[in-house]
């Protein structure tokens, strides 16, 4: 026989169960999501002539692109232009 003690007990934790993942949701989940939609929308933005930043430091000017790869160009030295997937993007700065 269950008793409606034992019946409470089990709702409680069926509620418990329910709020603990609400909240992993609100914590991990959602903030990663929205981290990606918004590095999906600069990677989209980014253009020729845009200063960018690389996820390694440096800061650059793109001068070519293609579908996942740019050409950036570092520095006043002409000559240092190195290819690189999008994705290595972290900030891009429009020109004015």
């Amino acid at each position: 026989m269950i008793t409606a003690n034992a019946m409470g007990g089990v709702g409680f934790w069926v509620v418990y169960a329910v709020f603990l993942i609400g909240l992993m949701y609100f914590i991990a989940i959602r903030p990663q999501n929205k981290e990606k939609k918004r590095m999906a929308e600069l990677l989209a933005s980014v253009a020729v002539g845009d200063s960018v930043l690389t996820s390694s430091g440096f800061y650059g000017v793109i001068i070519d692109m293609t579908d996942d790869t740019v050409i950036v160009e570092f520095g006043n030295n002409k000559n240092c232009r190195i290819p690189m997937q999008k994705s290595a993007i972290v900030q891009v700065e429009k020109p004015e």
